[in-house]
């Protein structure tokens, strides 16, 4: 650009362009905050029923193979239904009204008092993960373009900080209800209080989740000031490697459903003791999604290149076989390590899942990446939850080596994956996250 005279400019406006960004990155954390108390009261409703949904079904006449496929299935369209769902968002740019969709269907939730049989238990418990698939894709597209301007880990990290406390503080009800209701309710009955009192975080939910959309109707305009890289029109090398390398370790994920599934029918923890474990694991997961993130995003820093993240991902095949050996070690600490482990791996995969696809997709393909990252976690999900339950029926011994045979075989994708990630990003310059 030529410039043929100069024109004095005024303090005010030469900070203009430092205003707008300082205001860019305040709006970036206001959306983060807000989401995250959404998911906050959210996960006070899911994940407390999470916390005993397989005993209540267990109460109701289900088996562990039944309890394992409800589980699975319900991961299974929790995450597969997202690649419909992503793929649409992207093609409408409707991003709000898919996330307010599928909130909407928490109200399966509280229903879940009203279950009479396994069978309509089963109904709500998969309804909800349909729910989540809906809004999944659209709600972590909104939340990744403000990420991207204060930093994918950090931003993705606290996010999941906000919503594990309320996946922490959602057991702990139950926990408090089986407590007080103990000797004077049947046990059927404390499970159906214990849902019932989920309306209240339901109320919360919808009232945040208007003032987010009040607050930020177009998110895409947050990440409009971010340096791009590259905008390729179709899904990495390293993006399919990365969900080979996810699915694979989660084959070798042992779920929830099946611990507490064992622990009740083992007798080794009883029903509040069972939520109490989980809310423990629900901690571990939310310091652990802080730690993760700003791991993540030195490790971006260091290599200088967004995929320099990574290398985190080698904590999980190294942590996760160990989960059902502690689980059925029969031993009410061993269960309480394999509770911590477990929610120290899901705060690694939920965390770096949401940030790797945030840096390795641009904008106008996030919806679809994320369906289709989360396609290929669910399918995982569900193979991995079936399995292990029909494996569970003839013995412990099978859930543990199929854990362990998984994880295995994840470390040379990790190597791989590591490898052609960094050749990949040889020519891209280091992040500027705003």
């Amino acid at each position: 650009m030529q410039h043929e005279t100069r024109v004095p400019v005024s303090s005010a406006q030469a900070g203009g362009p430092a205003v707008a960004k300082d205001r860019s990155r305040r709006r970036a954390w206001e959306i983060i905050l807000i989401f995250g108390v959404v998911s906050l009261v959210g996960d006070v409703m899911y994940e407390g029923a999470r916390s005993v949904n397989a005993p209540f079904l267990a109460l109701l006449g289900a088996n562990a193979a039944t309890v394992g496929f409800v589980a699975g299935l319900g991961e299974f369209l929790g995450y597969v239904v997202r690649l419909a769902s992503g793929w649409f968002a992207d093609r409408s740019k409707a991003y709000w009204a898919f996330a307010l969709g599928g909130y909407a269907v928490l109200i399966t939730v509280p229903l879940l008092a009203l279950s009479g049989s396994w069978q309509l238990a089963a109904l709500f418990i998969v309804l909800e993960r349909f729910g989540k698939a809906v809004r999944a894709p659209s709600k972590d597209t909104i939340l990744s373009a403000a990420t991207r301007k204060v930093g994918t880990g950090v931003g993705f990290g606290l996010h999941q900080a906000m919503d594990q406390l309320g996946a922490l503080i959602g057991p702990l009800v139950f926990t408090l209800i089986f407590a007080i209701e103990a000797g004077h309710e049947s046990e059927l009955a404390a499970y159906r209080q214990g849902y019932t009192w989920l309306w209240i975080p339901f109320g919360l939910l919808a009232i945040a989740l208007l003032v987010a959309f009040i607050r930020v109707p177009d998110p895409a305009k947050l990440e409009a000031s971010v340096p791009k890289k590259w905008e390729s029109e179709k899904l990495s090398k390293t993006f399919w490697i990365y969900s080979t390398f996810t699915l694979v370790t989660t084959l070798g994920f042992i779920g929830w459903p099946i611990l507490s599934f064992h622990y009740a029918t083992t007798h080794l923890l009883s029903d509040g003791e069972i939520a109490l474990y989980y809310a423990v694991a629900m901690g571990a997961d939310g310091i652990m999604s802080v730690l993760i993130g700003f791991i993540y995003d030195r490790s971006k820093k260091r290599s200088g290149h967004d995929q320099g993240g990574l290398a985190v991902l080698l904590v999980i095949p190294l942590l996760s076989f160990t989960i059902p050996i502690l689980g059925f070690g029969g031993t009410k600490w061993m269960a309480l390590v394999a509770a911590i482990f477990w929610g120290l791996i899901l705060g690694t995969h939920e965390t770096i899942m949401k940030s790797a696809i945030a840096d390795i997709t641009p904008m106008h393909k996030r919806g679809t990446g994320y369906g289709v990252f989360n396609t290929v976690y669910g399918l995982a999900f569900f193979v991995s939850s079936t399995a292990m339950g029909f494996l569970y029926e003839a013995g412990h011994l099978g859930p543990i080596l199929l854990s362990i045979v998984a994880e295995i075989l994840a470390l040379p994708l990790f190597f791989i994956l590591w490898r052609v990630s960094s050749r990949s990003a040889r020519s891209l310059k280091p992040q500027d996250p705003g």
